[in-house]
């Protein structure tokens, strides 16, 4: 049941690359004028995640002080570390490969995006194999993510020179991955059943770097009082999301 459930959600947020379709049905700027606010709801919804579900549930643990907190920082080092060789292999290929028809800056997209989403696909994977609700809460707390991700994604793609069927078709090749992360986890954890007291914290720590590193500074693009005012809003929302889920187990 548990792989069912693991495997079933990574494969409904995998599916999310195809938002790229909302630019063959919708207009580019009602797009834009929408994602500052999913990704305001997505920041609170993520670090709910955590403090609410992921961290009280180490906390039940007695190695949570001496290990488990460890670990968390592992996994935002792991998370920079991943991030930083991305943007390095992006910096140093493209002057290289700019002549291409289809330019570097899509393919290390892809690249990186395939790396993100395979790393997605083990912190759903290690919240089933904790519990259910864990599970549950972790998969809505990507699924928010991923939503403005996806469709940043396919906009870069096209930006490369991909036409849009190629692009919807590649972006959902990369986010496919995720389905490989979460069936290494579930195979792993057959032999090794402590496993997800350590992958637990590291995707603890992997949330809590996405939610510092990659969203919370594209919500301080937007300088507007009334942007901000309403960004804090979706944040406190994103939050209680993940509260009711408690209430509701």
């Amino acid at each position: 049941m548990i792989t069912l459930y693991a495997l079933g959600s990574v494969i409904g947020v995998s599916l999310l690359s195809l938002l790229g379709i909302l630019f063959f049905l919708v207009d580019e700027r009602f797009i834009r004028s929408i994602l500052l606010y999913v990704v305001s709801f997505s920041t609170g919804a993520l670090l709910g995640d955590v403090f609410i579900h992921i961290l009280p549930d180490m906390a039940e643990d007695a190695d949570f002080f001496s290990t488990g907190l460890l670990i968390v920082l592992l996994g935002i080092l792991f998370s920079f570390t991943v991030e930083k060789f991305v943007h390095w292999r992006h910096c140093h290929m493209l002057p290289e490969e700019d002549h291409g028809h289809h330019h570097a800056v899509g393919i290390m997209s892809l690249t990186g995006e395939s790396l993100h989403n395979f790393i997605d696909g083990l912190v759903i994977a290690a919240g089933f194999l904790t519990s259910i609700p864990i599970g549950i809460a972790t998969t809505l707390a990507v699924v928010f993510h991923e939503i403005p991700h996806e469709i940043g994604n396919f906009a870069v793609l096209l930006h490369s020179g991909f036409p849009k069927k190629k692009a919807l078709l590649l972006n959902l090749l990369s986010a496919s991955t995720g389905i490989l992360g979460a069936a290494l986890v579930l195979w792993l954890s057959r032999s090794l059943g402590s496993l997800t007291l350590y992958l637990l914290p590291f995707a603890a720590g992997n949330l809590l770097y996405i939610a510092g590193s990659d969203l919370i500074p594209e919500l301080h693009k937007h300088t507007k009082i009334h942007q901000g005012f309403w960004q804090l809003i979706a944040m406190i929302v994103g939050m209680g999301f993940m509260y009711l889920i408690i209430i509701f187990e």
